[in-house]
Parts: structure tokens; C-alpha cells; sequence
């Protein structure tokens, strides 16, 4: 009996033993990386390509050089006069101005002309391609993200940012709120007038540094920008990529509804930047309150790395190295508000700012290329996340499956209720916005199909174009085919880890929108 009790006793103990070696194991495993989400999703994209029935609408282009619009049919095109009279038999309710000068420059879709077509289900070739084609199509972004480490590789070269670090931590010291309140403020003003969005990623290893020497941890950073950017589109007053080009796309004036979207813009800036100070906080009085304390060491390595105690000179050269990489940034951004520039021009002001500070502060030549080259290879994680979910799209528009889903959420819609059905269309757009992350892209595709809903339920054209904006916005924070994962990319933050410090908020602007929208239709 007592030999018996003992082989249990240690059958049990080894038992014990296991599930704590099976328990230590389970923690020790890390969320994938958004790499590998990325990829998953793409997969997952590929197998939806051999389920949703293949479908296109016919698409209308306008041709400026002989004032005729092109309709893609079936793979055959059709020229037809550039009037108003072609647009009103195409049941198209937008006016030729917005074509003509240039508002809308993509092709739209046609209403009432969805039908499917042959399937082109997306097998294991066309899935390991995608990657590839992406980063191809995304060069333009990739491209940008490295010249901008290549001009922070160049910076902490020159010891500037450790200067300016130090410098700045004793002029806010005790006040350092204030970097929060500003940062976000003006980064979603940029949102807001002027789509301010992948020229973000520029600012995020920039500035973690500075929140970090201000006792607050990376995701504080992260939050100013990537937050004060989504919130910023998400309540779009002149953004060209969102409010202007869908209310073009539904053919009415982009002013229609401001007011509102003002309103909203206020309301919800506020509230996330209270969100981030209320983190902020907790954080600062203790740092084991952080969502990141486990990479507390590594993000001190890899940002932070700055000591008060540091003898760093701000001496005047330094002084004129950090104008130069402020005044890079500032031109960018007169420059994509006001001169149309675009990513090339964008990439060649980060590239003259380099090589100016490297004049000022005579980098050789041996040196100076491989500062650049160092600080260009640590973004290159981001310029592949970039790329796979820009392959993400290619495979459903290689599988005509984004058409589909489409018309199908548009035909959910019919004979709703006026609250019901505004509440429905936000949603409608949370899971489109999966599919089709960018915000110009959806405008263009879904405001001719959806639009004219409005007009059979009773309500402005323009509660679809703010119905468009907030529900992209919001699930824009979490989407995982938008621009989060590569913004968590260059901090080397988790998306699990975003997604517990986010969800809240996500739900308290969700409620937000929702009451915004149901009070506007009634």
C-alpha cells in the first residue's frame, strides 16, 4: 500500500513537473510577427479566391487628352463622348467637372452592371508571387521608408539626436504632457487636411526616442503618431484621398456635411488624446504599468540609449544639423499639401537633407555610405511588411473577388430603416476596408454603388461619404492590411500587444461614430 501511494505520489509530482515545463513553454512562445500575419492573411485571401464567386462591374475612365470616357466591359473597351448626357445614361449621378478637372482620376465602377465572370482562383504559385509582386507595386512607400533610414542612420552618426534628446528632456522636464498634446494635435491635422498617412513613418523613430527620455515607454510614441494620423483621416475636412474624392465620386460638393466632420474631427481627437495621456500616466509613475515592460531593456537599446549624465555639447553645428532634418520634414510636407509632390519627390528630400548634413558635419565619404546604409537596413523589415500586404490586394484583384464583396454588402442594405441602415453601412465598411485598405481606392470603387442608396432610404449623399470615412477610420487602428503593422515594424512592437492597449478606444470611437450617424439621419 505504501509502495503504491508512493509510485502515485510521483506519477503526480512528474505529472506537475510537466505541465510547468508545458505552462513556462506556452510563455515563452511570441505572437507571430506581422510578417508572418501578413502572410497568413494572404494565404487565407488565396483560399477565398477558390469560394466567393468571381465577379466584376464595368468600369468608367476618363481620357483627358480627347475629352471621351473609356468603359471597360468584359475586357473590351468602348469610347463614348466626355458629357454629362454619357454619365446621366450610365446612371452615373456625378457631375463631368469632377472628371474633367481631374477630382476623379481613377476608374470607377459602374452601377447596376455586375455580373460574374470566369473564376481565377489563386493557387500556391500565384500566393508565393504575391510578395513579390507587392513590394514591385509598392516600391514608391519602400522606397521612401529606406531614404528616411538613411537619413536617421546619418543623424545619429552626427550624435545630433542624442544632443537634442538631452536638451529637450530638460526643457520640458515636468511638463513633458505637453510633447503629447502637441504631437498628436498636429499630426492629425495633417490627417485631416491633407491625408497625412504613410509620411508618418517617418516621424516614429524619431520621436520614440524623445518619449522615451520623458520616462514614458515606445507605445506612447507609436499612439501620438499612427492615432493623431488615423484619427485625423478617419474625420477628413479637405483630405484629398477621402472626403474630397468620395464626394466627388457621389457626385456632390465636398463642403456638404463639413460642419459635421468638423465636429466629429474635435470630438474624437480629444478623446484620444486624453486616452494616450490617462496611458501615459500610469506608465510614468510606474513603469511596470507598461503593455511593453517585458521590452523595456530592448527599447531603451534600441531607441533610448540617451543619458542626462551624457556630456553631449548642443553646440551650434549640431544646432544646424537639427534644423536641416527639421527643415526635410517640413518641406515635405508644403510639399505634398501645396506642389503635388508625391513619394519620389519625398525620398529626394530625405536623400538632399542627408547629404547636407553629412557636409556640415564632414562625414566622410566610406562613412557617410555606410551610416546610410546601416540606417536604411534597419527599416528594411518594414519595407517587406509593406509589401506583402500590398500583395494581399493584388490577390484579390488577380481573383476578381473584391467586386463581389462589393455588391453583395450593397444589396444587405436594401429596405433598411434609416438608423439601421447607416449603422449597417458603418460596419459594411469596417469589414471592406480588409479588402480594400486604401482610402482613395475605396472611394472610387464603392461610392457609385453606394451612393445611390441614399436616395432610396431619404438621406443626404453626403451620411454615405461620413459613413465611408469612420468606418475605414476606425478599423483602419487594427487593420492588419493597413498601415499598423508597419508602423508597430519599426518599433518591433507586437500586434497583440497594440491590440490590448487599443481595443477601448476602438470601442468608445466606435459608439461615437454610431451615435454621430444615427442623430445626423434623423
Amino acid at each position: 500500500m505504501v509502495v503504491e501511494l508512493f509510485v502515485n505520489q510521483n506519477q503526480i509530482t512528474k505529472l506537475q513537473i510537466k505541465i510547468y515545463q508545458l505552462l513556462q513553454n506556452m510563455k515563452k512562445r511570441k505572437f507571430p510577427s506581422a510578417q508572418t500575419i501578413l502572410l497568413v492573411i494572404a494565404a487565407l485571401v488565396a483560399l477565398l479566391t477558390w469560394v466567393i464567386p468571381s465577379g466584376k462591374y464595368d468600369s468608367l475612365t476618363y481620357n483627358k487628352l480627347d475629352n471621351t470616357f473609356i468603359i471597360l466591359s468584359k475586357g473590351k473597351t468602348t469610347l463614348i463622348p466626355g458629357s454629362q448626357k454619357s454619365l446621366d445614361q450610365l446612371n452615373i449621378k456625378i457631375p463631368l467637372k469632377n472628371f474633367t478637372n481631374g477630382a476623379i482620376y481613377k476608374p470607377i465602377s459602374i452601377p447596376n452592371t455586375y455580373e460574374k465572370v470566369a473564376a481565377n482562383p489563386q493557387g500556391f504559385f500565384e500566393f508565393v508571387q504575391s510578395p513579390i509582386k507587392g513590394i514591385i507595386e509598392a516600391s514608391d512607400v519602400i522606397f521612401l521608408v529606406l531614404f528616411i533610414g538613411g537619413l536617421i542612420g546619418i543623424m545619429n552618426l552626427t550624435g545630433a539626436f542624442d544632443a537634442g534628446i538631452i536638451w529637450m528632456s530638460s526643457v520640458l522636464k515636468g511638463r513633458e504632457y505637453i510633447l503629447i498634446i502637441l504631437t498628436t494635435t498636429l499630426v492629425a491635422l495633417g490627417g485631416t487636411t491633407f491625408g497625412f498617412a504613410e509620411e508618418t513613418l517617418a516621424f516614429i523613430p524619431i520621436l520614440i526616442p524623445v518619449f522615451i527620455a520623458a520616462k514614458y515607454d515606445a507605445m506612447v510614441g507609436i499612439a501620438c503618431v499612427f492615432l493623431g494620423s488615423s484619427v485625423g483621416s478617419m474625420c477628413s475636412t479637405t483630405n484629398p484621398f477621402a472626403a474630397i474624392i468620395a464626394s466627388d465620386a457621389a457626385g456632390i460638393n465636398w463642403t456638404t456635411g463639413l460642419y459635421g466632420r468638423v465636429m466629429m474631427f474635435c470630438v474624437c481627437t480629444t478623446i484620444s488624446i486624453l486616452y494616450i495621456l490617462r496611458y501615459a500616466k500610469r506608465v510614468k509613475n510606474d513603469a511596470a504599468n507598461s503593455i511593453i515592460f517585458d521590452q523595456k531593456v530592448e527599447m531603451e537599446k534600441l531607441f533610448g540609449g540617451v543619458s542626462e549624465t551624457k556630456n553631449i555639447k548642443f553646440n551650434n553645428k549640431l544646432r544646424i544639423i537639427i534644423f536641416l532634418f527639421t527643415a526635410s520634414f517640413i518641406i515635405m510636407v508644403i510639399g505634398v499639401s501645396l506642389l503635388d509632390w508625391w513619394f519620389t519627390e519625398m525620398a529626394s528630400v530625405f536623400l538632399v537633407g542627408a547629404l547636407l548634413i553629412g557636409i556640415v558635419a564632414k562625414i566622410n565619404e566610406s562613412d557617410f555610405v555606410n551610416a546610410f546604409s546601416k540606417g536604411a537596413g534597419e527599416l528594411l523589415g518594414v519595407a517587406f511588411i509593406i509589401g506583402i500586404a500590398r500583395g494581399v490586394s493584388i490577390l484579390m484583384k488577380d481573383g476578381c473577388i473584391s467586386d463581389t464583396v462589393l455588391y453583395n454588402t450593397s444589396a444587405i442594405t436594401e429596405g433598411m430603416n434609416k438608423g439601421v441602415f447607416v449603422n449597417a453601412l458603418f460596419f459594411i465598411y469596417n469589414g471592406l476596408s480588409f479588402f480594400i485598405p486604401s482610402s482613395s481606392g475605396m472611394a472610387v470603387l464603392s461610392m457609385p454603388i453606394m451612393s445611390p442608396l441614399a436616395d432610396t432610404v431619404g438621406i443626404g449623399r453626403e451620411i454615405i461619404v461620413n459613413t465611408y470615412m469612420y468606418g475605414m477610420g476606425i478599423f483602419g487602428i487594427i487593420n492588419p492590411t493597413g498601415l499598423i503593422l508597419a508602423t508597430l515594424g519599426i518599433a518591433k512592437i507586437g500586434f497583440d500587444k497594440w491590440l490590448k492597449f487599443i481595443w477601448p478606444l476602438v470601442i468608445i470611437l466606435t459608439l461615437i461614430s454610431m451615435a454621430f450617424l444615427t442623430i445626423s439621419v434623423y
